[in-house]
């Protein structure tokens, strides 16, 4: 099995468990994703460490024990990614499994286990063209104010969402056309979906232009845009202009 096809199959499998965990107990609210998170979790670890077990690994229900730094390759995870969208039901929630080779997002596969659906870094769809109107996603409860300032000056739609997988994944889909993110965020929250987003031929980068790096001692990366590339000039001179 590809590293891909690996990160396909244990997010899918992660979802089915989620849903069936959502739908099969009493749980809900935050008990119930304290307890998608750990089940996802455990499943996960504990395949990724049979199937790779000289990999390194993060994720962000695990202590981080800071041995991945030794390691060229790095499976960075978050079992469930809108723990929030998934405690309440809604369906902008999502499983990210990516792997990280020397600092970059390589592989990645994103579940958005609700609508049924796997976007993967190794099989591309078409890019849907972008909007005349430029539509941008945004947190549903803490909007970026970087994003709410661009998006006035572009005149452009804000569409709120949960999950920042969700987000991104809305980019590659076509039901939005620019994700920027400035209020703080790990690296597995966006590993696997940039992988998936640059393989889809989107622009992806920190919203001053520079590089994402993963799989660093400190794995707090707060900011992020993912954008059409001819998009991608104008958005990052405004970014600096506000």
């Amino acid at each position: 099995m590809t590293d891909a096809e690996l990160a396909a199959k244990l997010a899918e499998e992660a979802g089915t468990l989620l849903l069936e965990l959502r739908t099969g107990s009493d749980l809900t609210g935050k008990d119930l994703g304290d307890a998608g998170d750990k089940a996802a979790n455990d499943m996960l670890v504990s395949a990724l460490k049979k199937m790779r077990p000289d990999d390194g690994l993060l994720s962000e229900e695990s202590k981080d024990t800071q041995t991945r730094l030794s390691r060229d390759r790095v499976w960075i995870i978050d079992p469930v990614d809108g723990t929030r969208e998934y405690g309440e039901g809604r369906s902008d929630w999502a499983v990210h499994v990516g792997l990280a080779i020397k600092e970059n997002a390589v592989i990645g596969a994103v579940a958005l286990p609700s609508l049924g659906l796997t976007l993967r870094s190794d099989i591309q769809t078409k890019l849907p063209s972008r909007a005349d109107r430029l539509r941008m996603v945004v947190s549903r409860s803490r909007p970026a104010k970087e994003a709410v300032a661009v998006a006035r000056i572009l005149d452009a739609e804000l569409v709120p969402m949960g999950s920042a997988g969700a987000k991104a994944m809305a980019v590659v889909r076509g039901e939005a056309d620019v994700y920027l993110h400035s209020g703080g965020q790990y690296e597995w929250d966006n590993c696997a979906p940039v992988a998936v987003a640059k393989a889809h031929g989107l622009h992806c980068s920190r919203i001053d232009g520079s590089d994402l790096c993963y799989n660093q001692k400190d794995t707090y990366l707060p900011d992020l845009l993912i954008c059409h590339k001819e998009d991608r000039d104008r958005i990052l001179d405004l970014v600096r202009a506000v």
